[in-house]
């Protein structure tokens, strides 16, 4: 269904959400808690408006993680696993493919051997296996003499897989942190805070951080300091929970706050050959690694192994204990993430040329598929070209020897991606699919697919406007120049960790005088210095906007949407603005 509305839309640029500015919140924050106005500002534009409140998220204390004991089932769970160490049975565990379920798996394979638990991990194989718990790996535990089957960042719908555990003798204890269907699993213990019955305060932790408090109780039934607890794993469980992109807000903000920390001074064999080979210096004492360090670099590299070959490698990075062997799975990992980064450029520039030469850049639901896509990397370009058309978009993998097109999807804001896909299951256009409202799975017939993109433009056509394809920018707030200083820019840092739910804060600042424009050593790269009518002027950085700017005239008056962050540059460091988008006025 074309729309011939939508690129008219687009036309106008993003469309920018300014928040209020609330002084007298803004003033009461400033002489509590002794900041200036820019942190000020946010935390207010946030609703962090309580003084009180405003100090637990800025200064992040694991004193305030809720207690394991009131996650579901905690208990179950706990006697099930000492009564497997008790009894000197053999634990399998089930984890899954993406740095989630590695993490996860590492989490619970050290602590349990640390226990001297008899201990078999697993992370599933992407194309071998599928998500979730394949009916042939239960036959695999079995035959490994397993008594406990152990799931970590998977099984909250895996019904049948679980009988047919219970049914060769097993006991099966759940650990997830994904949405539960109506009815749970009939294990002995479901540990997933998403439960409706659930005591537990925070439930949006993930795969990893369920784990993580799940063990750290059973470590403090059995005496374990702590502290040493906390120190040894929270390098993975800051790992999993930037990796599967969790809201950085609530418990989450205060394991990846301290996690990032531990991280950086890992003692982990594996996770120092990972940090090396992506170029991060341990060896600079000012070195601090971010959110962003875990979601470009240590990240891909962990889950490019789960994409295109095989977990299993990842899994074993983080158990590693030998250096030699740590830096060639290292190496190894980092191959393979390059091998990625071809393999999605290649899908990615098809999939581009299939919509601009057949003009689907005019639907409301981007729906591309080629035979020879690989299943592992279609969820990236679907983000991707997301990101670039602005609509709900469906990347497929074509398989003649199966017969189907799977693939992965990713939508915006007013389009329930779980909901599209009930839809199409209900009209029998789907072999299969689910997810959540922004990305999820899906699989058809080939035959099917022209009628699935039709039927899914319809349905998109009751939620979407033209303006909702117009990408948004949400701005805290509206400054004057004078309000981000060296040194407010300096402050912002202790809003990090960022992520979703908590991202960079963007900000407006209005009538800047463009006083210079000069190019830097790559030409879609710009340096621009802004004045304001006060005086007052700022160095200012334009990622891919030099043709852009080529076409603004020196002297010319704009409103100016940015985001501000600390640079290094031959030992100086100084604040930076990096402009976002701009308006002239």
């Amino acid at each position: 269904m074309h729309n011939p509305d939508v690129n008219d839309a687009l036309a106008a640029g993003k469309r920018w959400v300014i928040r209020p500015r609330r002084p007298e919140a803004e003033a009461r924050l400033r002489a509590e808690l002794d900041i200036g106005p820019l942190v000020a500002c946010t935390l207010v534009a946030r609703g962090l408006e309580d003084p009180e409140e405003a100090s637990r998220f800025l200064d992040p204390s694991l004193d305030d993680l809720g207690s394991p004991t009131l996650l579901p089932d905690f208990e179950a769970a706990k006697a099930a696993i000492l009564g497997a160490r008790e009894r000197k049975e053999r634990i399998f565990i089930h984890g899954d493919y993406d740095v989630d379920g590695v993490t996860s798996t590492a989490l619970l394979t050290r602590f349990l051997q640390r226990l001297d638990c008899d201990v078999v991990p697993h992370v599933p194989h992407r194309i071998k296996e599928g998500y979730g718990i394949h009916r042939d790996i239960v036959e695999v535990a079995k035959e490994a003499g397993a008594r406990l089957f152990l799931t970590c960042d998977c099984g909250s719908s895996a019904h049948e897989q679980v009988e047919a555990a219970k049914e060769a003798g097993m006991t099966v204890v759940v650990t997830d942190h994904h949405l539960l269907a109506e009815t749970l699993p009939g294990a002995s213990a479901v540990v997933n805070p998403h439960r409706a019955d659930s005591g537990y305060p925070f439930p949006d932790l993930c795969g990893a951080g369920v784990v993580f408090r799940l063990c750290e109780g059973i470590a403090e039934e059995l005496g374990l300091h702590r502290d040493n607890f906390r120190r040894a794993y929270l390098d993975l469980v800051a790992l999993g929970t930037v990796a599967d992109v969790m809201p950085l807000v609530g418990e989450n903000r205060i394991i990846v706050h301290h996690g990032l920390r531990h991280l950086r001074n890992t003692k982990k064999i594996g996770l120092q050959a990972l940090i090396d080979v992506s170029k991060l210096d341990r060896d600079d004492p000012g070195l601090v690694l971010s959110t962003y360090d875990i979601g470009f670099k240590l990240g891909p590299r962990l889950n490019a192994a789960g994409r295109i070959d095989d977990a299993a490698a990842s899994l074993q990075l983080l158990l590693e204990t030998e250096p030699a062997r740590a830096r060639e799975l290292a190496e190894e990992l980092d191959a393979l993430n390059e091998q990625r980064r071809e393999e999605q450029a290649r899908i990615l520039d098809e999939a581009v040329a299939h919509v601009e030469e057949n003009g689907l850049d005019r639907d409301l639901v981007l729906v591309v598929a080629k035979e020879g896509w690989h299943g592992g990397i279609v969820g990236i370009v679907a983000g991707k070209l997301m990101e670039r058309f602005y609509r709900p978009t469906f990347v497929l993998n074509h398989s003649p020897e199966h017969g189907t097109m799977g693939g992965s999807a990713r939508s915006i804001a007013g389009f329930h991606l779980g909901d599209a896909i009930d839809r199409m299951r209900g009209r029998n256009l789907i072999l299969g699919g689910g997810g959540h409202a922004m990305a999820a799975g899906v699989s058809l017939v080939p035959d099917m697919l022209e009628e699935f993109r039709r039927e899914l433009n319809e349905f998109a056509a009751e939620f979407l406007t033209p303006e909702d394809l117009v990408p948004t920018l949400e701005l805290e707030a509206e400054v004057e120049m004078g309000e981000v200083t060296d040194r407010d820019i300096a402050e912002l840092q202790r809003l990090e960790p960022f992520g979703v739910a908590n991202p960079r804060p963007l900000y407006v600042c209005r009538d800047l005088e463009l006083s210079g424009v000069r190019p830097t050593k790559k030409p879609e790269h710009v340096n621009l210095e802004l004045q304001s009518v006060q005086g007052l002027r700022r160095k200012a950085i334009a990622f891919s906007m030099g043709e852009t700017f080529a076409e603004v005239s020196p002297g010319s008056r704009l409103d100016v949407v940015f985001q501000a962050s600390l640079n290094t540059f031959n030992g100086s460091t100084t604040g930076q603005w990096q402009v976002r988008d701009f308006r002239q006025v």
